[in-house]
């Protein structure tokens, strides 16, 4: 049985300043504003939140975007600091029982040599509850406009995904896998894994939640999505999305054989692992045993599942007879791929267009 070892993120946020915690106040005694503080095993700095009120300890959220930093002077908004070092998986999901918004909108057309999907971005499925006690946010229309190759072609190597889409489902709802969340809330290698349950964020049973924008995007298998498209053991899996590269995206279900569609269908396995041992604890690095609270926990065995280190292979589809490159959602890690075969469409680098540009601001897992 794996262990929690947790060190606490204690947040005050803006509805809270009224009723503070006489913790954050004791935590403060005797210091003056901008000095570090801690309550338990959180660490922060006392800050005077009004005129007329002594300085409390401000950890988490508000703390980080208080203190000025060098992301903040460079136009990035700042990582959250945490210290949870080991986890037990996701052991809550918020029940998808909420109708949607709106009617989902999608509209696919081939328009030269790109296909153009714009989208609402609203779901056909129920979600669950949001705002929550993980996710603040609610679910807001969008307008996706994403191009991608129509005839999508291999690269000569493949390119990670960064903090960014990495497809869209048919429909209208991203695939995003990463979370924008980092031990000590340094961006770098130890990045948390959004599904470990490490970092509270408040995903409903699509395995999904909402952006700071209102945008619901999916961090592992959207359940609701491929209930209705009626994934089943017994058939190839339907079209569920387009990667930014162009290459279709299918989920859990293929061809035994890549290339023959009379086969029995087989389910698709990743081929990663967690590495076995224990994290560099030097250096600010977080220590303990491999376990997948983080990204970096985990590393490609080559051969060691049915998929590629994109979580793809070269098959024949329903879609297409005569054979592509595809990419499959699986029940094991990644789940949503981590790396593109292609070249991923600018638009998704960048972001879809949305309307008019927005100041930075943090990214919600």
């Amino acid at each position: 049985m794996k262990k929690w070892l947790l060190v606490g993120l204690t947040c005050v946020t803006p509805a809270a300043l009224g009723h503070l915690p006489e913790t954050t106040v004791e935590a403060c005694q005797g210091l003056t504003s901008g000095s570090s503080c801690s309550i338990g095993h959180s660490s922060g700095q006392c800050l005077r939140l009004s005129e007329d009120q002594a300085p409390v300890c401000v950890t988490g959220t508000l703390a980080i975007a208080r203190i000025p930093s060098q992301e903040r002077a460079n136009g990035r908004p700042p990582a959250r600091r945490h210290r949870v070092v080991q986890s037990e998986g996701l052991q809550y999901r918020v029940p998808a029982d909420h109708s949607p918004i709106t009617t989902s909108r999608v509209k696919v057309t081939i328009e030269g040599s790109w296909r153009v999907i714009e989208a609402n971005g609203i779901s056909t499925h129920k979600t669950g509850a949001f705002p929550n006690s993980g996710n603040p946010h609610k679910i807001e229309t969008q307008r996706y406009k994403y191009r991608v190759p129509a005839a999508p072609k291999l690269a000569k190597k493949s390119t990670p995904v960064s903090l960014q889409n990495f497809g869209i489902g048919i429909n209208g709802v991203p695939f995003d896998p990463s979370a924008a969340e980092w031990y000590l809330g340094n961006r770098g290698l130890w990045r948390y894994e959004a599904l470990s349950g490490a970092v509270p964020l408040g995903v409903d049973d699509n395995y999904a939640h909402v952006q700071p924008n209102g945008a619901y995007h999916y961090h592992g298998l959207p359940t609701g999505l491929l209930a209705r498209l009626q994934v089943t053991p017994q058939q190839h899996s339907p079209l569920i999305g387009w990667a930014a590269d162009g290459f279709p995206i299918y989920a859990l279900y293929g061809y035994g054989d890549d290339m023959n569609e009379e086969t029995d269908v087989v389910k698709m396995h990743s081929s990663y692992r967690v590495k076995s041992g224990h994290r560099p604890t030097s250096n600010k690095q977080p220590g303990g045993y491999y376990d997948g609270t983080f990204v970096a926990d985990y590393e490609y065995v080559e051969g060691a599942g049915s998929l590629d280190e994109c979580n793809g292979r070269f098959v024949r589809t329903p879609d297409f007879p005569q054979g592509i490159y595809a990419y499959f959602l699986t029940e094991e890690w990644p789940i949503i791929p981590r790396c593109y075969k292609g070249t991923p469409s600018e638009d998704f680098r960048r972001g879809p267009a949305m309307g008019r540009p927005q100041p930075p601001r943090r990214r919600f897992g």
